[in-house]
This record gives C-alpha cells, structure tokens and sequence, in this order.
C-alpha cells in the first residue's frame, strides 16, 4: 500500500471529484488507518479491523467515483457491487459469496499485469528471437550418422562428397547469420513493423465449460482448470503485421516467465488485506422483510452480514477470509434510513457520511476543475476531427444553470444531468465534424440556448430529453 497522507489523499481526490470534503476526510483517514495497521506487529494487526463506511447523498453526487479513485490511489483490489442484484439463499440469483469471488479475480488480475510487466523486457528479448526465427530460419542440423554405413558404402567418394556438402551448408548458414544481424538491427529500429509475417499462435480456452464451474467453484473446485490441464493446447497461424507479432509474442513469452502460483497466492493475500468492496444501492435491500418482490430484503442483509463482520468464503484458489476487507456501502436513502438496516449490519457500518446536493455552483466546477473534466473530453475527441472548440464563459454559466433547474424541476441525477446537457448541446457538432475541414467553434449562451430552448420550455419534452 502506497504511504499517502490524509492530507495528501484529499489532495489527490480534488483532482477529480469536486466539493464532498467531508466524504473525502473520512475515507482519507479510513484509508490511513489501514496503513498504520500493516505497520504494527502481526499480532496487533489481526486485532485491528477495518471500520466500514456509509455514504449517504443522492446519485450524482461522486460516491462512487470517490470509493473508486481510492482505490486507484493505493493500487487496492476494487469492486463495485449492486446490494439489489443479491438475493437470499433459496433464491434465484447472485449468491453474496460471488462478493469475495470476484473481489479475488480482480486482485488476481491485477498481480498478474505486475508481473507480466516485470518479464516485458526478458519477454521482448525472447520475442525478438522468435520473430528472427520466423523472418530468417536457421537451416536444419544434419541427420545423425547411421552406425551401419561403416560396413556399408563407406567409401572415400562418400566422405569427399559429404565434406562438400557440409562446406556448402556452412557458407549458407553464415550467410543467414549475417542476414540475421542486419534483420536485428532493423527489428530493433521498427523499420519492419509494417511487414506482413505468419505466426503461429495458441487458442483461447473455449468458454464451453463454464457451466461446469459454475457450482463447483463453492466447493473450491477449479473444475474448467482441471478440465482445460488435461484437454491438448490448440495452435492456428495467423497472418500479421511484424508490430502486432512483436507483441503477441512478448505477451506469450512474459506469460511463460511468470510464475502462476506465486501470482495466485499473491493475490489472495492482496484481497483479503488491502480489498476493498464498493456495496451501492444498500438504500433498496433496508427496510426489512415486505411482501411481494421484495420477500429477500432482510434474508439479503442476513446474508451480507458474515461476507461484512469476517468469515471464509471458498473459492477455485482456496480459502478466501473476508476480515480485513473494506466495506464501502451507499445510498439515497430517500425512502428507507440506514436505521432500518437490521441491528447487526449497522453495527459493522460504525462510520456514516452524508454527501450534498449539488447547486449550479457545483456543476460549473464540476465542468472546469477537475482532471478528467467534461469540457476537456469532449475538446479533446473533437480535436481529433480537427475542430477546435472553444467553451466561453458565459457558455459554461448556461449549461450549469440549465442543469442545475433540470435537476430541481425532475428528477435530481446530480453531476450526470451534465453529461445529458453537453450531448444535447454538442449533439450537431459531433455528427457534422468529420465532414468539415475544421475550424474554430465558440460554444457562449446563445449557442447553448439556441439548442435546448424548445426543449426546456416544454416541461413534459424536457423530462424525457434532458
């Protein structure tokens, strides 16, 4: 886990999300605290558990991008799962062990790009002699001598035509080696990369089996693993460029070079120490048992309830315990509230925080400030069709404030209405941008008006519209 400060978290998700800094201080300290425990004595640290969080605030309001860039920022295993997709055992649906599963995959996806990083340059080097292979071979050693010919047609003219064939293929072979280096030189300079080159490549492991696995996998049971180790490994050649080959290959060589086991071990222990689940729409499963469709809300939260207070979960890589793991649940909480979760899950949710609305305000920072801003997306796809487009600022005030009254008026989606606004808006532009020759486009009020005036002055088009 990267040594960041709370301090400097915050810092770092300033870049992206805007405002919430209440949000942002408490999972900073969560976040810190779980560094501080890998500090501590082995002992101390299986006393120490992680505090789970609530976030409570309506959608578009950056919870889920919090809980997701906190993640990135101590490269932590991350999840992002709906409560509602659950359902209690009996039922039919996703069981909640499925949490830990994929928790794990991706942990194990994770150590597993590490590794494949570390063996690109070795991986690049092999494949670069195997692209030599391919471009100019090696001929062939000669065929081992029969022990026979010494009593059978052994003559002098044999071994004088023999010698004569073996200075024949001699001079070849140097002549490819010579061949070879120059071929290396220019692999090494990419003045090849357009070449055409057959190689031969393995199949991807057919999906067939993954019903087999399907109910196997609670019991531990890698069944399309055990399936797969037995069934022989599928090769097709394919014709490609020698970029493409070069990189094929180098995955195919790191591949051989990482070392599976370590991989998979290394990922558990990453899952279980540094995971961290993002549970939404926690909101919908509160509330207890009703009649109806939502028979499984308490069985559900029954059933959260170990995966969240620490227990054992099988998978195809073992074991799997789920103590250290952070739990980051959210929700509007429009019509339920986190105290109509049963007792026993909201014990394990010890710290609550309450994210705010956005106003016009917001959203106007939400389309300037950060890293990744809206404004800069579409600037930069746009420039790619060689249009230059220019937000003005009295532009930028009209789609916040269209936005902000859209969101006051219907449904409020938070920072997402952004996103409806801005295709409106630039909804022409992008259809027509390839055909023009490019230029300058200023985008100020009038434009932004221009085009969603008839739709915000009538109520009912604006709800289905914008």
């Amino acid at each position: 886990m990267k040594e960041l400060t709370p301090r400097e978290i915050v810092a770092e998700l300033d870049k992206y999300i805007v405002g919430q800094n209440d949000a942002k201080k408490c999972v900073a300290v969560v976040l810190r605290n779980r560094y501080r425990r890998q500090q501590l004595s082995l002992d101390l640290q299986e006393e120490i558990l992680p505090k789970n969080v609530i976030m409570i605030g309506p959608t578009g309001v950056g919870k889920t991008e919090i809980a997701r860039r906190l993640a990135k920022l101590v490269d932590a295993p991350f999840i992002k799962v709906e409560a509602t997709k659950f359902t209690e055992v009996g039922y039919v649906g996703r069981d909640v062990e499925s949490i830990m599963r994929d928790l794990v995959e991706t942990s194990i996806r994770m150590v597993r790009n590490e590794k494949m990083e570390e063996m690109q340059e070795r991986g690049s080097m092999s494949a670069e002699l195997r692209l030599l292979d391919l471009l100019a071979p090696l001929p062939t050693r000669n065929k081992p001598v029969n022990p026979f010919n010494m009593f059978f047609n052994s003559g002098e003219d044999e071994d004088t035509l023999d010698m004569a064939e073996e200075d024949k293929k001699k001079s070849k072979e140097d002549e490819i080696r010579r061949k070879r280096v120059w071929l290396r030189d220019q692999l090494s300079k990419g003045l090849l990369d357009k070449e055409m080159v057959e190689i031969e490549v393995e199949e991807s492991a057919s999906g067939n089996m993954g019903f087999l696995g399907a109910g196997m996998e609670e019991m531990g049971i890698n069944m399309q693993g055990m399936l797969g180790s037995l069934m022989p490994k599928k090769h097709k050649k394919k014709k490609v460029t020698v970029a493409e080959a070069r990189r094929i290959l180098t995955q195919e060589e790191a591949e051989k070079l990482v070392d599976m086991e370590e991989v998979n071990s290394l990922g558990v222990q990453r899952a279980e120490q540094s995971g961290i689940v993002f549970l939404d729409e926690i909101d919908k499963i509160a509330g207890g048992d009703t009649q109806g469709i939502d028979v499984s809300r308490g069985g559900v939260q029954r059933d959260i309830l170990p995966i969240v207070e620490g227990s054992t979960v099988m998978t195809k890589y073992g074991p799997v315990k789920s103590d250290y793991v952070l739990f980051i649940a959210a929700g509007a909480f429009h019509v339920s509230k986190p105290s109509d979760l049963i007792p026993e899950l909201q014990g394990r949710f010890p710290i609550r925080v309450t994210l705010e609305s956005l106003d016009g305000a917001d959203l106007r920072r939400i389309l300037l400030e950060p890293k990744n801003s809206l404004i800069k997306q579409y600037k930069a796809m746009l420039e790619v069709d060689g249009v230059d487009v220019a937000f003005m600022e009295d532009g930028i005030d009209a789609i916040a404030e269209i936005a902000d009254r859209v969101n006051r008026e219907s449904e409020n989606i938070g920072a997402r209405r952004l996103h409806t606004i801005l295709e409106k808006v630039l909804e022409d532009l992008l259809y027509l941008a390839p055909d023009n020759v490019g230029g300058t486009v200023e985008i100020d009020r009038e434009y932004v008006e221009k085009r969603l005036s008839h739709i915000i002055k009538n109520e009912d088009l604006s709800r289905f519209i914008l």
